[in-house]
């Protein structure tokens, strides 16, 4: 039996106290109670967090692990739009270009990015076609050694051949089965990219396998203008009518970005109970635009929060969320801090289909953040989502915990060597760098 005693312990955005804690067992939340009563647990092993704001964990419910190499790389000059880079640079010179190695590298080092800023479970989507068979089992067991909880998958098109199409979606069916017997942190899932780079048949394929081995199936929506673009000129129709058309709207589809959605693929996509994840700083930096996250949630749709393939801080995509909505709606009441924390928490693990993650209600997931409250004013009740969404800092985060094993512990990593790390990851990126 373990104990944890907080002086701020946020269960979730509608639950926060003074001076109280959790009793742990099997990993496992067993209790919520006052610091007071956990002196009395004689059977508990107390960890003392009662100068710290303990929360449940960050689910980063959308990223590219291997996207770290491309930080800081020279792309090309010429990049004038969505589509141009995509063929001109993304493709070319990243994806087709990643190997093992390098998503060995990139799992380590995003994994520090993302433990240091509070995350605690993520959502990866590898974009490497021609990275060879075995590679998600091989990141999975890096995930496993690092302790974090995720779902991995294989990006499935048919942009390089149909066949590579299919072997990537086998490969994800692979890891799907083995993480279903073998590991207690890792799932997999069915992923395709949009409706440019696979056909119907493709679609339909991976949807019957996402529901044949009861996984979700995940994809790109509308990143910019040149899907619906697509779509209307090929089909005559929206990427979510195209969708609906062929019967592939459902409940376990997350649909990644939905930059560019219509009000009518809303009332579309909320029907079916589809899951959305919003990324706000790399929409931006794509210039795709900016997701109507104000409307979707008020319609009823799940949206979590993640990073993408670009800043990997959870604090400043938190901070994203928050403000761009205020300037782009004309707003201050949009999107409250509140709000942002549920999607960066319940919102993300709901997504994710993670039912045991995103509180810290008895019966989920003993994965939580212990917070050192160095804000320069005082941290209360009633404005502690505010100085985490607005105004914290990885800086601020002091412990990390995935079912109740520490992953950081007063600052310090205990499930990587950092440095060593890092210097493997600035030569991978070299000889990366080299090709370009």
């Amino acid at each position: 039996m373990l104990a944890v005693k907080a002086g701020v312990l946020i269960v979730s955005v509608d639950a926060v106290y003074e001076k109280s804690g959790l009793l742990i067992d099997n990993g496992l939340v067993k209790a919520i109670m006052p610091n007071d009563a956990i002196d009395r647990v004689a059977a508990a092993t107390v960890i003392d967090l009662t100068e710290r704001i303990v929360f449940p964990g960050f689910i980063n419910a959308h990223m590219h692990q291997y996207g770290l190499l491309a930080h800081g790389i020279p792309a090309p000059g010429n990049i004038d739009s969505f589509e141009s880079f995509l063929k001109d640079y993304w493709w070319p010179l990243v994806e087709n270009r990643i190997r093992l190695p390098d998503v060995l590298a990139t799992t380590y080092a995003s994994a520090i990015e993302l433990i240091r800023s509070g995350v605690t479970g993520f959502c990866d989507t590898l974009e490497a076609p021609l990275a060879g068979k075995g590679v998600l089992h091989q990141q999975a067991l890096a995930i496993e050694r690092i302790g974090m909880r995720a779902i991995l998958s294989l990006e499935s098109c048919e942009r390089l051949s149909r066949e590579n199409g299919r072997d990537c979606l086998e490969e994800n069916a692979a890891l799907i089965r083995w993480a279903d017997c073998n590991s207690r942190l890792v799932q997999g899932a069915i992923c395709t990219h949009t409706t440019f780079t696979g056909s119907a048949d493709f679609l339909q394929t991976a949807q019957a396998m996402a529901e044949k081995l009861s996984t979700r199936w995940q994809l790109h929506f509308s990143e910019s203008r040149y899907e619906p673009d697509y779509c209307q000129q090929h089909f005559g129709k929206t990427p979510g009518e195209y969708y609906h058309s062929l019967g592939l709207l459902g409940p376990d589809l997350i649909a990644s970005q939905c930059v560019q959605i219509s009000g009518r693929e809303l009332e579309l996509l909320v029907s079916a109970d589809v899951k959305a994840v919003h990324m706000p700083l790399s929409n931006c930096e794509v210039g795709g635009g900016i997701a109507p996250v104000p409307q979707m949630l008020a319609s009823g749709m799940t949206v979590g929060l993640g990073t993408d393939g670009y800043v990997n801080d959870f604090f400043e995509v938190m901070r994203g969320a928050f403000l761009i909505h205020k300037a782009f709606c004309q707003d201050p009441r949009t999107m409250p801090a509140r709000q942002v924390f549920r999607m960066a928490t319940e919102l993300g693990a709901k997504a994710l289909g993670w039912a045991r993650a995103g509180t810290l209600l008895p019966g989920q997931w003993a994965d939580f953040v212990a917070m050192k409250p160095d804000f320069p004013t005082p941290v209360t009740l009633e404005n502690v989502f505010d100085q985490i969404v607005v105004f914290g800092r990885r800086e601020y985060i002091d412990s990390v915990f995935v079912a109740a094993n520490p992953l950081l512990l007063k600052g310090i990593l205990r499930t990587i060597d950092e440095r060593k790390v890092l210097e493997q990851m600035r030569r991978t990126t070299q000889h990366f760098w080299e090709g370009v």
